[in-house]
């Protein structure tokens, strides 16, 4: 089993992304590259080769799951699994971005603490 090393991060919000960046690099030691829009992330994903993809659900221009979809076009993250961060976490709603292909749901506001602790436990879910 690979060790997680490299996320994809993105969200538009700047003060989440940067307790998140926090989190994941000096807390959880992971190689982050943090997006602000689904278009940059689209750009950069196939040469940064991301091993695992944490997305935010609400984003103006593209959401989430669109572009969840975006990048399941691309070989290099077709298969690269992805946790979706999120305030909306009823269970229908959670149930919905499950089927649209993530392999968790993370609800917000997440504890900076534990966050990479939950990353790596679905990496370990999901064959890492």
């Amino acid at each position: 089993m690979a060790s997680l090393s490299r996320i994809l991060y993105v969200e538009d919000e700047p003060d989440i992304r940067a307790v998140a960046l926090i989190a994941l690099q000096t807390i959880g030691g992971f190689e982050v590259l943090a997006c602000a829009s689904g278009a940059d992330a689209l750009e950069q994903a196939a040469a940064f080769a991301p091993q695992l993809i944490l997305l935010d659900v609400m984003m103006p221009g593209m959401d989430g799951p669109t572009l969840l979809a975006a990048l399941r076009r691309i070989p290099e993250t077709a298969k690269v699994p992805a946790v979706f961060m999120t305030a909306k976490v009823q269970p229908a709603e959670v149930a919905d971005l499950r089927a649209s292909g993530a392999a968790e749901v993370i609800a917000k506001p997440f504890d900076p603490m534990t966050l990479a602790e939950q990353i790596r436990a679905v990496w370990s879910r999901n064959g890492g």
